[in-house]
């Protein structure tokens, strides 16, 4: 495994008894309890009962770190979607809501699983949704199109979703009711739309609000890649 500095402070024998592994996992766990603004070096290098130095043996600074991490969750997303048997599109579906919903148990990572994809877990999330389009029957030439869009509505929608609530200073329900109660109060001649639809947002479901628009990309998908009606 290549290292990012030249050498550990801590002495290389501890350097070598961690792994990178390790440390996302142990920074996950923290992640997940103090919040991105709560993880600093010092508290993970006691919690893996070591030396900061020694982390900087594998990881270059915090933002790489809580990137791998975010990565990690991505990963067991990857691996915990159920494979339905219905086809390419229930499987696309399922796909999608694993991510969501393990981004939506781990809200400080939605906003680092960003399009386009550079780390490994991600680069598997394009290459299987690329994958299950291919399946689908759409036409060759519209498979990069269409699977980037699918993917970027997984992660940019999710992160939309989910990512306001990892630095919220109020919950989800105060937070909503403020925005609803801001709504209210402008003029419907000019927000006819939002002025009438407070009540949905303080009670909306935010994974029903991802399944909706998922469905209605997913749908749109069937129509294309279905057999065309003669001419």
């Amino acid at each position: 495994m290549p290292r990012t500095r030249g050498r550990a402070p801590d002495g290389k024998a501890r350097a070598d008894a961690l792994s990178r592994e390790i440390i996302v996992g142990a920074a996950v766990v923290l992640l997940d309890e103090f919040g991105e603004r709560g993880l600093t070096f010092r508290l993970l290098a006691k919690e893996l009962n070591t030396g900061p130095g020694a982390l900087y043996w594998h990881v270059t600074n915090k933002d790489e770190l809580v990137a791998l991490a975010a990565d990690e969750v991505l990963g067991h997303a990857l691996a915990a979607a159920p494979r339905p048997e219905e086809g390419a599109g229930a499987e696309l579906r399922a796909l999608a809501v694993a991510v969501f919903d393990a981004l939506d148990r781990h809200p400080w990572a939605a906003s680092h699983v960003n399009a386009p994809p550079t780390l490994a877990n991600a680069l598997h999330l394009l290459d299987r949704v690329g994958t299950l389009v291919a399946r689908t029957g759409l036409p060759a030439e519209r498979h990069f199109a269409v699977s980037t869009a699918i993917s970027y509505y997984i992660t940019g929608v999710s992160a939309q979703i989910v990512a306001p609530r990892a630095n919220a200073t109020t919950s989800r329900d105060a937070f909503l009711t403020q925005t609803a109660e801001r709504w209210e109060e402008l003029d419907p001649a000019d927000y006819p739309f939002l002025t009438h639809t407070t009540t949905d947002l303080r009670d909306h479901d935010d994974r029903d609000q991802f399944t909706t628009g998922l469905d209605l990309l997913l749908d749109g998908l069937n129509t294309t890649a279905g057999p065309r009606p003669p001419a």
